[in-house]
Order: structure tokens, then sequence, then C-alpha cells
């Protein structure tokens, strides 16, 4: 006798209401190919999450990551779990393009109706004034026994889901006297002399643009630098396309590029490049945090957007990923945004940005730096006409214990929540004091928090080279540091809207801006060296 169907259920936290001003269009042509990623639950028993804040509660500086088989043992899917939903995908008409139990995730692919169908959503075309993207209305349905080992499906919708966290300088080059090239913001930060990030790899995720050999070569020449040994690791179809335009994404992957280049300029890089969806952008992460055969300790991210733009299903899948990295000994450096509290998202409301906001990576804000005579005269936070750093309060994820002691202020909206501190720590991020990069054979002056995530990641290689073993998930050994000695120049003057900057930790800076030499000594347990 046939089994009846099994009942649908909705999958928590899947919908994503439409962007502001779209309007909803006809069906999505049902033959257009749609690829999406299941994100799956760990093996049972299993929660990176929950293990990250065990850890946490006792850091010790040192080689304490988790090993790779041990990380799948507890925390990769069950394979079991994997092949009931590639089955499931098979007798709906999808392919199966791969799937990983590390990464805890299955790729699909199929036309528009059967991928909608295997999903229980009808996707459409919502048309936007910056341009139109594929859409669902309601949530996301599974099968009750899938939907019990599946956190979210990603794809269905493509619109963009980050921004590049970016400001280029207003004015021509020859007038930008108070700009930087990526070594002299080092040394004024005094990272450490003796190591160049030798023997270390950095991850770069890109979702868009790309470079050209020649001109990359050609500006670390310029700074007498040999060019650094660069890949570029295409995912879900993505690959190393530069537009030709400095404005665009070829701006961002440019500026990564010679910021983490030029201040470990014996680090590798690698470049992970995928679809600006929600997909491709945790898709790009996970393949850089288990990537066996570059294996970068340090990932620079310099892309984002505000929290209330991600599903609650997606900012789950991607926190837990974020996760994974910090058991596995992997630094995620994140951008923490450049239009201020409100993140650009113009409700009147305080909003921070994502993945900076998870309490897996050290988000990173802005400053606007000024030198003479290679010592900082003044630093303050970043808030200008040409933006202003990002910071605040999470709406989403509670206040990590390692920042119990930091005086995270309420939440500036109404009602006054409490969560995590976003940012971590900051870097020079003002275009006006910004950084002399080549963009496209263009000789330019870029700025932004994005510049400030591949300065840290950079820091990161030069420690972990040092050390002899990776500095890992950071936060939790940084912020008693900090608090006990003078490893970051604390910034106190400023604001960037809600918020202003504090003796101490504050939502505009953070901890403040690195003092490399002494956070190297600290981590080394050795005496702190004079620095100007």
């Amino acid at each position: 006798m046939a089994q009846p169907p099994e009942e649908f259920v909705a999958l928590p936290g899947s919908e994503r209401p439409p962007l502001a001003g779209a309007l909803a269009g006809a069906p999505e042509d049902g033959a257009v190919p749609v690829e999406v990623t299941v994100v799956l639950r760990p093996r049972t028993g299993g929660d990176p999450v929950a293990e990250v804040a065990r850890r946490a509660a006792a850091p010790a500086p040192g080689p304490a990551a988790l090993g790779r088989a041990a990380f799948a043992a507890r925390h990769g899917a069950d394979p079991g779990a994997l092949e009931r939903v590639a089955a499931y995908a098979r007798a709906r008409g999808l392919e199966v393009l791969g799937a990983d139990p590390d990464r805890r995730s299955v790729r699909l692919r199929g036309p528009a109706t059967a991928v909608g169908g295997a999903f229980g959503v009808e996707l459409r075309r919502f048309d936007h004034p910056d341009g139109g993207y594929r859409g669902h209305a309601g949530p996301v349905a599974l099968p009750r026994s899938l939907a019990a080992v599946v956190v979210a499906v990603l794809g269905l919708d493509d619109r963009p889901q980050a921004r590049p966290r970016l400001s280029r300088m207003a004015v021509a080059p020859a007038a930008a006297g108070a700009a930087f090239t990526p070594p002299e913001v080092a040394a004024l930060y005094a990272y450490p002399p003796g190591s160049t990030g030798q023997g270390q790899t950095i991850g770069l995720i890109e979702l868009g643009g790309g470079y050209d050999p020649a001109g990359i070569a050609a500006y670390f020449s310029g700074l007498g630098l040999r060019a650094p040994d660069l890949t570029a690791v295409g995912v879900d179809g993505a690959a190393n396309q530069p537009t030709g335009t400095p404005n665009g994404p070829d701006g961002e992957v440019q500026l990564d590029i010679e910021v983490a280049g030029a201040v470990a300029p014996g680090a590798a890089l690698a470049v992970y490049f995928a679809p600006n969806t929600d997909a491709g952008f945790m898709d790009a992460v996970t393949t850089a945090i288990h990537d066996h055969q570059r294996a970068p300790a340090v990932l620079s991210i310099s892309w984002g957007s505000a929290e209330s733009t991600w599903s609650a299903a997606a900012l789950t899948a991607f926190d837990a990923a974020l996760a994974d990295a910090a058991l596995l000994g992997v630094t995620v450096c994140c951008a923490a945004g450049d239009q201020g509290s409100g993140d650009g998202v113009g409700d009147g409301l305080a909003h921070v940005d994502f993945p900076a906001a998870s309490p897996h990576v050290l988000g990173c804000g802005g400053t606007s730096l000024a030198a003479a005579a290679g010592a900082i005269t003044s630093e303050v936070v970043w808030n200008d006409a040409s933006g202003a750093t990002g910071g605040g309060v999470s709406a989403v994820f509670p206040l990590p214990a390692w920042q119990a002691g930091a005086r995270v202020p309420p939440s500036a909206n109404p009602g006054g929540h409490r969560g995590r501190g976003v940012p971590d720590v900051a870097g020079d991020a003002d275009p006006v004091t910004g950084y002399r990069v080549q963009v496209d054979g263009q000789v330019l002056v870029f700025g932004g928090t994005s510049a400030v995530a591949p300065l840290w990641a950079g820091l990161v290689a030069r420690l972990n080279a040092a050390l002899g073993h990776p500095v890992g998930y950071l936060n939790p050994v940084l912020y008693p540091l900090a608090a006990t000695q003078p490893v970051t120049r604390d910034i106190t003057q400023g604001g960037n809207g809600a918020y202003r900057a504090a003796v101490g930790w504050d939502p505009c800076t953070g901890l403040g801006t690195p003092i490399g030499q002494r956070l190297l000594a600290a981590l080394t347990k050795g005496p702190a060296p004079a620095v100007r």
C-alpha cells in the first residue's frame, strides 16, 4: 500500500521580506536554472557555537585549535542526513552538485519550477530601482523529516546580499598629502618588524570584480616589494573577473590584496570569488575555512550588510560557520561598515553590520589618522562627509562572556536592548587619511573599514609567523590583555551617530587601534617594548 506524502513544515527563520521599494512581478521562468545551498545541522550532539563559548570561558594563547578530524567527528554533518537531502533532491528532479560534511552543506541545481516546488515556495521576479532579483513570499518548507536536520536553504533569493565597505577619496591623489601607503600605516601601528607573515596564507573573500596580475605586480614594485603569491579560487561558478571600473567591486578586491599583501609581504594570498548572494557569501566563507590545500589561518571579509537585511536562518547558518573557524584556529577579520550607526538602513534606528556582528569574528571599525615624522599625532573616530565607521549593539547576538567587562552600553534604539558590541578593534579608514593604492591601472586613495579588515588580517599573519602557531579566535584573549596592558591605542574622541567614543571599549572603535609589537609581546608573555 502506498504511503501518504510526508507533511511539509515551514523552516523557522526562512522568511525574507522584499527589499524596500520592490514590487512583485511575474513568476520566475520555470526553465531558468537555479542553484541553492542546503545547510544542515551538525551531527547529533554537535554544536560549534556552544563549544566555542565553553572554550572562550578559559582562553589560553597558543595552539588550542580543534583538529580537523576531531572537528569532523563532533561538528560535521551526519553522512546519513546528507544522503537523505541528496536523495530527496534527486527525487524532485534536481541535480546534486556536491555534498560536504565538514561544510555541512549540499549544493543543488535545477529548473526554477522544480527548485521552488522542492522547497515549498513560488519563485518570482521582483522589480527594484537598484535592479531586479528573484525571491519568494513566505517561508521555505520541507518534509518534516528533512526540516529536522536543515538549518537554511540559501540561494532561492538572489538579491545582492552585501556591499563592499570602501570609500574613495574625492580629490586627486596628488592633493592627498595626508594619505599613506599600507607599509607606512603598519609602521605607525608598530607591526612587529621581525615578522613578515612568512609561511602564512591570508584568505580574502570577494563577491565580485577581480584583479589583473600585472597591475598588482606593478603596484608592489612601486613599493619596493615582491608581489605576493596570489591565487584566485572560484566558488559557485564565480571567478576572477575584473570589470575595469575602480569604483566597482574591482576597487574592493584590489584594495584588499594591496593592503594585506603590503603589510604582510611574506604571506601568500588566496582570493575566494563567489556570487553576491546569501548562498555565494556563505559558500565562499565555508570554502575558505575548510580549504585543506591553501589552509588560510586568517580571513579578511570587507563585505557586509545590516543584520536586518538577512533572514534569521541565514544569520544562524553563517554564524555557525564562523564558529567553525574559531574552533579550527582561523581568525576572521570583518569590516564594521562605512555608514555610521545606521548602517545605511535609513529607518532612523541604529543597526550593526553582519558578519562583523558575529561574536566569532574580529569586528574592525575605522578612525581618521594623522601622523608626522613617523609617529601618530592624532587619531579620532572616522566620521566626515565621506562616511563614518559602523558600530553599535547587535539586535541578534547576545553579549559574549569575554565582552562582559567592556561596559557595552544598551542599544541606542527604543527598549535599550543589550547584546554583542561592535566593533572589537579599529584602524585607519578615513579616505582623507587613507591608503594609496592602484586599481585598474589608476593610482587612487581609498579608505573605509574595507581597508581595516585586511590591515588587521596582515597583522594576524605576522603574529602567527612570529609565534609559530595561529592566534586563532583572538577575541577571548584580546579583551583581557587590553584590560591590563596597552596592546591597543584607545580612541576617545568622536562619534558615529548614535554612539560616542569613550575611555576603554566603545561602539565606534572598540578597544582601539593596534600596537603590534606590544600585542606580540603580550601574546608571548614578554616585556612590553617601547613604541613611539
